[in-house]
């Protein structure tokens, strides 16, 4: 069999430790790109209330008689490539906001957004494994973790620094090749929970590790010495501040890797998975459950799940949320009146005696399978035989 090789967008994450002068162009850059998008969104803001349309064009243009006035000379000190991709930035925000796909763009803030700047191939230098930026004479020390793919040069860098104060770059590099994995006759279906953080149909459940609650003493007497503090612009409010934003990178941290680990471990076992297309944006408003929810990070498995599968050739098939998978018996279709979250083991009247998570992982496979095979037509039963239907959704195909 022939394996067709793919090619794909991927990003390489790594941090780094600048030196003190990289840091201070670095901080300098950041706050010009977040001074030229609130410029700009202002202008087109303004213009917006007039019923009319600032474009790309129109906005680089103002930047360059920005660039000539003597109150915003500085934006000349730093490289221009990151100011040109802020206006970029915009326009994209822009463009989905007149779509309908995001609220309209917000100012950026100096305390509370992100601070990054992007930089194209033409303001960078990547040679021999050593990245160099604009306006900088020495190369970024990166701690690779792994080196990039040989013959692989990154099209795009961004340099950032996250809340904790640790600076991290990423290289996007286009057109990656990708071989997809070998076939395999494996299926699953998942349920996704608390207790337990994912619960095939084999039967296998996977442990949450409940990152939050592991650090939740360490969180709590962060918040509480940061809470002591005098408001303001003190440097022992941003030293408690900092503490705070470390405790919630560790957290982070390890429940990325955690799920990095479960989803591509899913991905490689199996060619065909089937996960429920659960609302987590409604649930985590029940307050009982919002915290628990937040911390399992179900959207962020199923965004890894989506694009590791479409690297490597497997399908992802999602069951619609209404689907009655708790309280379906797997063995002979009958459903429960009343399943509440409290009952965890129930008997159907044939008999058969259900793990509630282990026969909602039977029921999501089973679906799947069926819709994937006969179509979007074929919908598994919502009631006793007579009543509703259930709706299969399948994930579509994104480009590469």
């Amino acid at each position: 069999m022939t394996v067709t090789t793919t090619g794909v967008k991927r990003a390489f994450k790594c941090r780094f430790y600048p030196t003190d002068a990289q840091a201070a162009e670095l901080s300098r850059t950041f706050g010009c790109v977040r001074k030229v998008y609130n410029l700009a969104l202002a202008a087109r803001s303004e213009a917006f209330t007039r019923q009319e349309r600032v474009n790309y064009n129109q906005t680089s243009a103002m930047l360059t008689a920005w660039k000539k006035t003597e109150e915003l000379a500085f934006l000349c000190e730093v490289s221009s490539v990151p100011l040109q991709q802020a206006l970029r930035h915009l326009q994209t925000a822009y463009s989905s906001f007149f779509a309908k796909r995001a609220k309209y763009p917000r100012f950026k803030s100096k305390k509370k957004s992100g601070k990054s700047a992007e930089y194209t191939s033409s303001a960078f230098r990547f040679r021999e494994g050593k990245l160099t930026l604009a306006k900088m004479t020495e190369p970024l020390g990166i701690v690779w973790s792994r080196p990039l793919p040989e013959g692989t040069v990154p099209s795009t860098v961004t340099v950032s620094q996250d809340a904790a104060g640790r600076w991290f770059v990423s290289m996007l590099c286009d057109d990656m090749p990708v071989e997809p994995l070998p076939v395999v006759d494996t299926a699953v279906g998942i349920d996704a929970g608390i207790t337990s953080l994912l619960t095939l149909s084999t039967g296998e459940k996977i442990t949450n590790p409940k990152c939050e609650r592991v650090d939740r003493r360490r969180l709590a007497k962060a918040h509480k010495n940061l809470a002591r503090k005098a408001r303001g612009d003190g440097a022992n409010r941003r030293k408690a501040r900092v503490k705070v934003a470390k405790v919630y990178a560790r957290i982070a941290d390890r429940r990325r890797d955690h799920l990095h680990k479960i989803t591509t471990r899913l991905v490689r076992e199996n060619q065909t998975i089937v996960i429920e297309d659960l609302t987590v944006r409604n649930m985590v408003k029940k307050h009982s459950l919002a915290r628990a929810i937040s911390d399992a990070a179900w959207r962020e498995m199923r965004t890894m799940l989506e694009y590791k599968a479409q690297w490597y050739g497997r399908e992802l098939i999602t069951v619609d949320r209404w689907f009655p998978s708790s309280k379906l018996c797997s063995a002979c279709g009958t459903i429960a009146s009343k399943m509440p979250l409290h009952v965890r083991e129930w008997t159907c009247d044939c008999g058969t005696t259900h793990d509630r998570d282990v026969n909602a992982a039977k029921n999501i496979l089973a679906v799947g399978l069926t819709a994937s095979v006969c179509g979007a037509g074929v919908r598994p039963q919502r009631s006793s035989p007579g009543g509703q239907s259930a709706t299969k959704q399948k994930h579509p195909r994104r480009e590469p």
